[in-house]
């Protein structure tokens, strides 16, 4: 299979994949685009590795795939797991999953004893429930040393448990952050209270802007969105970052939304004019009013809206109107780079207690996030790598963007705390939103706050 797609074909698929994430209620993370590798087999790729001997017995293995990133294409799946049972003469079938009721199908499989072999999905799935409640196959056995110099920290921790289980093998990550709309922060002199040499900017400097474009629109220019869970890591990011607030307290046992500072930033929110809590958008719906020129700033972005950001392709990093669209860190107190939230993908294997299955389930794992075949497998996923390398394969730069490139660098280091592992994670993402739109209808922050965190750690418990 070779890394050299053809770009402007991929680029046209980003939006669909990226606004389904972002909007999706039960999505955990937008998805980033599906760019053309820029590797060559002569420059990066390893040669291909000697065929693996077939575990006796396993001769198929099931694979459910959540929707994420390119991995929810059934075309590019099927090459890659073409690709795996051309090397191990062991058959794949995959069924596709919706974040709309993904859950509840895989729930009633295990319950009826009908679990599919593998899955891929995030840590908050795999790891703090079903790995939680003993439905996973443990996997710290597959790390070597050199897998774990390889592997970055931020993506393999959220995949082990406190005892030390591993029951997510990291495969690819990404960083969310937020964009401006630089000509309209040029139009009304914001532009001065940012820095686009290190995409960052600090609190005081992002009021100063929300006041200067409001004084010249005279309209609201950002939305703090909540109809409901859609693109949520950029309402969290937002009100975490202002003043540097906690989501989640060290162990990830409860949650900490009454941190003062979190108050603080709730409430200047609320108070700032140009600022509306609107409870008629999610995630995906405040891009499409950001493309559309109407909001000056998006909190739910990530590289795939920057590479190709609206469905009338006016190209790279422009709005419907042909304005920039700079990617930013969120605000900090400082004006150093933001703590984002992330999102880390990989596999899982259910205990179906068949020892052939499983073995064939960790070879299809090594396939994929550990082999020649990895920058492949990154890549159709659209997301970067969870790994610096693969069996000599280099995975720092597979995608042909400098853009890309350059997005992986200033923000991937940027990745905070991973708190979706604390108990109780989609039962809280409802009592966020709901927390939203009652602060934003104006009811008291701190009151607010503690009915619903107080629901949030009950869920937690």
């Amino acid at each position: 299979m070779k890394l050299k797609k053809v770009l402007a074909l991929v680029l046209a698929m980003v939006m669909t994949i990226a606004l389904v994430a972002c909007g999706n209620k039960n999505d955990p993370a937008p998805s980033t685009p599906d760019p053309a590798p820029s590797t060559t087999p002569d420059e990066n790729k390893a040669p291909d590795s000697e065929p693996a001997a077939d575990p006796a017995g396993a001769t198929e293995i099931s694979l459910w795939v959540y929707p994420v990133g390119g991995w929810g294409d059934e075309a590019k799946v099927k090459e890659l797991t073409d690709a795996f049972t051309a090397e191990t003469n062991i058959a794949v079938k995959v069924e596709y999953l919706a974040y709309a009721d993904g859950d509840d199908k895989v729930n009633a499989a295990l319950s009826a004893g009908e679990a599919p072999d593998l899955i891929l999905e995030g840590p908050e799935r795999l790891v703090a429930n079903w790995g939680a409640n003993g439905h996973m196959v443990d996997l710290s056995d597959m790390l070597d040393d050199t897998d774990k110099s390889e592997l970055i920290e931020a993506a393999l921790t959220p995949c082990i448990n406190a005892a030390g289980e591993m029951y997510e093998y990291p495969m690819c990550m990404t960083a969310h952050c937020m964009a401006i709309n630089l000509d309209a922060f040029k139009e009304a002199g914001a532009d001065q209270y940012v820095d686009l040499t290190t995409h960052t900017w600090s609190t005081e400097n992002f009021f100063k802007a929300i006041d200067a474009l409001y004084a010249h629109y005279g309209q609201t220019v950002a939305a703090v969105f909540c109809a409901g869970q859609g693109g949520d890591q950029g309402t969290r990011a937002l009100v975490n970052n202002l003043y540097g607030g906690t989501y989640t307290n060290a162990d990830h046992t409860a949650y900490t939304w009454d941190d003062p500072k979190n108050v603080q930033a709730l409430t200047e929110l609320r108070d700032a004019q140009g600022i509306d809590y609107d409870a008629s958008l999610a995630g995906g719906d405040e891009i499409t009013k950001f493309y559309q020129g109407v909001l000056k700033m998006a909190f739910c972005w990530n590289s795939a809206q920057q590479l190709n950001p609206n469905s009338a392709n006016t190209g790279e990093g422009k709005t419907v109107t042909g304005e920039e669209i700079v990617y930013m860190n969120f605000p900090t107190p400082d004006g150093s780079p933001a703590e984002l939230c992330g999102g880390i993908w990989g596999f899982g294997i259910f205990d179906s207690k068949d020892q052939a299955r499983i073995d064939a389930s960790k070879q299809f794992i090594k396939f994929m996030c550990d082999s020649a075949h990895t920058a492949d497998a990154v890549a159709a996923s659209t997301f970067f790598a969870a790994r610096t390398a693969a069996e000599g394969t280099d995975l720092s730069k597979i995608f042909d963007s400098e853009l890309l490139n350059e997005y992986a660098s200033l923000m991937l280091p940027n990745l905070g705390d991973y708190y979706n592992v604390i108990k109780g994670w989609a039962a809280q993402r409802t009592e966020w939103w709901n927390m939203l739109q009652k602060i934003g209808a104006g009811e008291d922050v701190n009151a607010s706050i503690a009915t619903h965190m107080a629901a949030a750690n009950a869920a937690a418990q």
